[in-house]
């Protein structure tokens, strides 16, 4: 019954209908989007996905995930994949982007992007808004901040000729269209060309269009104590070791997935594939995850700072006040 006194709130100025009815009303009474984009962040453990579905349902909206795991099929526990969060009164909120790759592929933000957009496109065409939500930071960065992301083919021309330079000089001619930001730049000359290739095709492609701008649109952070923060996390570690997450991660490896491809995604699927291979205990496994979700909730929350002095300006919603009162708070600034 949260959405009870939301929604009526909401639509009361057009027309009021009980609860049970809210599905129907909110198909005949919404009109085009207001905005188009709003986007819901936060660190890991904070309940974004059920304060989307909620929202989404008040809002006839359709969630777009940005989570940069949850795109691979059969990893479901180990990435929080859990699909009952979009099931709002029984009525299943409209996703994107969830499933939609093999494990053991890799799928870079470039492809988010591109997925992104599409994504994006089919729901405005039905008239209703997109809400992105997720924790990845440089995914919910490439949209808002419209990075502009192609795919550099490869260029064999360009590489023959730059084989024939040493290092110092393709260090240079790299220097030459950005600076440096780190040594992995110039250590390896197999990566070296590639960064040249890449800037080359960017430095001729610098005229087509970029993707939309939605450094603008409304964006709402979730967030909890430190010290919350921690105990969420632990007692959801917990919740989904009980759930079969060890059983997961090792069907992911009788399907044929090495230990590395596994390892390559990080925290449950690293820490559990040490584990099933015998080269950590339980308890062993168990505090060294546990350790590993807290900084990276950590790096998460550096990484929305970074965005807000970047301008991105996020409207921040404290767990504490709980989901009614968070909504109430949300519907009343996208009023």
């Amino acid at each position: 019954m949260i959405l009870n006194s939301i929604v009526k709130e909401f639509y009361f100025p057009v027309f009021y209908f009980p609860f049970s009815c809210v599905p129907i009303f909110s198909h005949l009474c919404i009109m085009s989007p207001k905005f188009p984009l709003i986007t819901i962040l936060g660190p890991t453990a904070v309940g974004k996905t059920t304060f989307a579905a909620h929202l989404a349902l008040a809002l006839d909206a359709e969630i777009i995930s940005a989570d940069s795991r949850q795109v691979y099929r059969g990893m479901d526990i180990g990435t929080g994949k859990d699909l009952e969060d979009y099931k709002v009164n029984n009525l299943i909120i409209p996703n994107h982007l969830i499933d939609i790759a093999d494990p053991g592929t890799e799928y870079s933000v470039f492809q988010f992007q591109r997925d992104f957009q599409v994504a994006w496109e089919s729901i405005i065409s039905k008239g209703k808004t997109p809400v992105l939500c997720g924790g990845t930071g440089l995914y919910l960065e490439s949209v808002l901040l419209a990075y502009n992301l192609v795919e550099v083919p490869e260029n064999e021309p360009l590489r023959l000729q730059l084989n024939e330079l040493t290092n110092a000089e393709l260090v240079n001619r790299i220097s030459s269209y950005r600076p440096l930001h780190n040594s992995t730049d110039t250590l390896d000359r197999e990566r070296l060309i590639r960064a040249i290739e890449i800037e080359s095709y960017k430095e001729q492609q610098k005229d087509q269009t970029i993707a939309n701008d939605f450094s603008h649109t409304p964006v709402f952070g979730i967030r909890f104590e430190r010290k919350t923060v921690r105990e969420r996390i632990t007692a959801r570690l917990t919740q989904r070791l009980n759930e079969g997450m060890i059983e997961e991660v090792q069907h992911l490896l009788d399907s044929g997935l090495s230990k590395e491809q596994l390892m390559f995604y990080g925290l449950e699927y690293k820490f559990l594939t040490l584990y099933l291979s015998a080269e950590l205990s339980y308890n062993e496994m168990f505090r060294l995850l546990n350790i590993a979700i807290h900084q990276f909730a950590k790096r998460q929350m550096t990484w929305f700072r970074r965005m807000e002095n970047k301008g991105i300006k996020i409207y921040w919603l404290d767990g504490e006040d709980g989901l009614q009162m968070n909504l109430s708070k949300a519907i009343d600034y996208l009023k």
